[in-house]
């Protein structure tokens, strides 16, 4: 066999391994995806529904003085000019441009909005941290302890930081940037600001609910405790968000390279036929050749 053809059909059989391995890592992908978006449906039910509630006792006390008085809405009158910024990626590749989105969009707003003295930067995941090394972004803290599926007690913890941070005057803001799932079609990397908290406003039906119902403790102290609880579960979304964004990149660019692959196979099946018809028509000329000569 000529070394053209054994060289063209060890490059089938590679392309064939290829192609089985990015097609379980697309079967494995779809599994994940429907795993997380379960999780995070449940999460986002949970979350509507704290808003609700937040919205209802901030019914009950709307233009009083309890209800700016909340440090997470209202933090001290202190202005540090200085802003947390956490960046949630991955810790795996082979998810095509999922990760790079998100670092580029974090890229964006510090060249328009946030200057490196005026921003502590935070990373979650081993390839935005990577990103941030090579392209020598200052990174004030990486975090590696979430890894493929973060725990609510992991990330509850990580907010408490943020709002005793926040409530301390250390922070004007804390934003998050992550990638937002919004549809199967559409996951849209964005600046999302985790504090201070917008003041929760009731609607009409929200306000007519509120007449029904009597408080114990006082409004303003349910609020305390109902205003970090969805600083955690907003965080905890976000998160959520990340992880079926992410699996879903990875889904989407592991059948892109299975499909690259079968193509790159035919290809190379054809250069094969036409290679092995190529070396055998010239064996038939030799030999037609070779007994002319002994004629």
């Amino acid at each position: 066999m000529p070394a053209n053809i054994r060289e063209i059909k060890g490059r089938i059989k590679a392309v064939k391994n290829i192609q089985r391995i990015t097609k379980t890592m697309q079967l494995i992908a779809s599994a994940r995806f429907q795993q997380v978006q379960k999780k995070a449906t449940q999460a986002q039910a949970y979350a509507e529904r704290i808003r609700a509630m937040v919205a209802e006792v901030a019914g009950a006390i709307a233009g009083s003085d309890e209800a700016g008085s909340q440090p997470l809405i209202s933090p001290p009158d202190v202005s540090p000019n200085r802003t947390l910024v956490l960046v949630l990626t991955s810790d795996r590749g082979l998810c095509g441009s999922y990760n790079t989105n998100v670092m580029r969009t974090a890229e964006r707003y510090f060249d328009a909005e946030l200057p490196v003295d005026q921003r502590r930067l935070e990373v979650a995941g081993k390839k935005g941290i990577g990103y941030a090394n090579f392209n020598r972004l200052p990174v004030d803290e990486a975090h590696t302890q979430f890894g493929d599926n973060p725990k609510y007690e992991d990330v509850a913890a990580l907010a408490e930081r943020y709002m005793a941070d926040f409530a301390a005057g250390q922070y004007d803001a804390v934003k998050v940037v992550y990638t937002k799932f919004i549809s199967m079609g559409k996951q849209q990397p964005e600046v999302m600001t985790l504090l201070p908290l917008e003041p929760p406003t009731a609607d009409e039906s929200e306000k007519a609910a509120v007449s029904v119902y009597e408080f114990s403790p006082e409004p303003a102290e349910l609020l305390g405790v109902l205003l970090p609880e969805t600083v955690k579960v907003t965080l905890m979304r976000c998160f959520n968000d990340a992880l079926v964004s992410e699996q879903l990149a990875r889904m989407v660019a592991m059948k892109a390279a299975t499909d690259a692959a079968g193509k790159q196979g035919k290809s190379l099946k054809r250069v094969f036929n036409r290679a092995r018809q190529t070396a055998i028509t010239t064996e038939l000329s030799e030999i037609i050749a070779g007994a002319a000569a002994l004629e």
